[in-house]
């Protein structure tokens, strides 16, 4: 298993905020998905993450730079993350639970 910390742009403090968030090995980051992991810091962190932090996670995945990542998929993520931010009204209106 993999420390977060190892992965391409990722350090002791994003480490830290992942696991404050049950995210603790670069495994479960990848089943996760850095957005789905991204919602969950904005929802369960006391350090509520930038979108470069987003960019980072991508990044860390793909083994990428996050400025990189920023450049060329900005786009496709911030649309990913407003559909799941849609997903989830929809889901509250009807009186569904939507986990992360």
């Amino acid at each position: 298993m993999s420390k977060l910390r190892d992965l391409k742009g990722l350090g002791p403090k994003s480490e830290m905020m992942l696991i404050e968030v049950g995210i603790n090995t670069e495994e479960e980051l990848r089943a996760l998905g850095a957005i789905r992991a991204f919602i969950r810091l904005k929802r369960e962190s006391s350090a509520k993450p930038s979108l470069n932090f987003l960019y980072a996670m991508v990044g860390a995945l793909e083994g990428e730079h996050w400025l990189n990542v920023a450049k060329y998929e900005k786009g496709q993520l911030l649309m990913e993350l407003e559909g799941y931010k849609e997903l989830e009204a929809l889901f509250k209106s009807e009186g569904v639970s939507f986990d992360i």
